[in-house]
This record gives C-alpha cells, structure tokens and sequence, in this order.
C-alpha cells in the first residue's frame, strides 16, 4: 500500500480574481507561501519519501517550500497540472459565461475534456504509487485534479478544494481509496 499525501498549491491572485488558470503558469502570491509554509508545518509529523509536483510554479513552489526543510528534492511531473481550459484561461468565470453562453462544462473546443484530465491524473497517481510500494508520499497539484481523484474514490463534497489542502489517498494494486 502506497499512502499519497494530495495537497493544493498555495494561493495565487488569479485565485483572489477568480481566474481559469488552467495551464497559466501564475506564481504563489505572498499569502500562498505562508499557507505552504503553514502546509509544511501541518505535514511535520507525517512520514514523507518523496515530493511530486506539477510542473507549473504555482504547484512546484508549494512543494519545493514544503519539501526543503526535510531535505526532500521535488520530482516535478506534467501529467499532474490542472485540466488546460483553452481560450477561456484567465477569463474569470462570469466572463466565460457572458461571452460563451452556449459552451458546455465551461470547456472550450480549444481545451482539454474533463475525461482527458481525469484519465492523465489518475494514471500518474499510479504510477507514482508502483514507484513507492509501502511508501508515503506528497503530491502537489491543483483543484481540478483533486477533485478528479477524490470523485474516483467516491468522496462527496469536493466542489471548492480550499489551497493548501491535503488530503490522504492510499493505493493498493492500483486502486485508489480515500482515506479522510
């Protein structure tokens, strides 16, 4: 059984604005390093193996500002970056709606489904899992691919996933359960 430890980044301010990020890489703002470095503090008593993140800065400086004071180096992975929304990347979410009435999931026909980002997501938790069997290990990525993951262990209540979050997900031959 590998435990995985599945946390948000740190607030940005297209997160105060209410932006699509998407695959924008916005960097933490001031408050984001303090709620990782908090995160940081809440994980001190955990065991801890290894630090993946997304590659996008938001997620990697999480866990970078996580990952240091353990002496933990961050292996960052592109599959764990947030669903890319196209052209609708950094429109707020009443811009989407007032400009694109007719889209469907608030998903351009430029972006990625939310199926592609649910498939990409779960298969690199695997991996990451048939890479640390019996291990414990922090994953940081965004809110859409933690809700991705916590639906497939049907988990209810994942609409708004506040930063810095962490959740813990144990798999075991390759099925995911949560744990809290």
């Amino acid at each position: 059984m590998t435990t995985i430890l599945l946390a948000r980044h740190g607030e940005t301010d297209w997160n105060l604005q209410q932006r699509w990020q998407g695959h924008t890489d916005t960097p933490l703002n001031d408050t984001g390093r303090e709620q990782a470095r908090a995160l940081g503090e809440e994980l001190a008593g955990e065991r801890i193996d290894a630090v993946f993140s997304s590659d996008l800065i938001r997620a990697h400086e999480t866990a970078r500002l996580v990952a240091a004071p353990r002496k933990l180096s961050v292996t960052v992975l592109r599959d764990l970056r947030e669903r890319h929304f196209g052209s609708v990347e950094g429109l707020t979410t009443d811009e989407v709606i007032a400009r694109y009435p007719d889209i469907r999931d608030l998903q351009a026909d430029d972006g990625e489904s939310r199926e592609e980002m649910v498939e990409r997501v779960l298969s690199v938790i695997r991996r990451i899992a048939e890479t640390h069997p019996e291990g414990s290990v922090l994953v940081v990525s965004h809110g859409g691919p933690m809700r991705a993951v916590l639906t497939h262990c049907g988990i209810d209540g994942v609409d708004r996933i506040q930063n810095c979050h962490v959740v813990r997900i144990e798999v075991v031959d390759g099925r995911l359960r949560g744990v809290d």
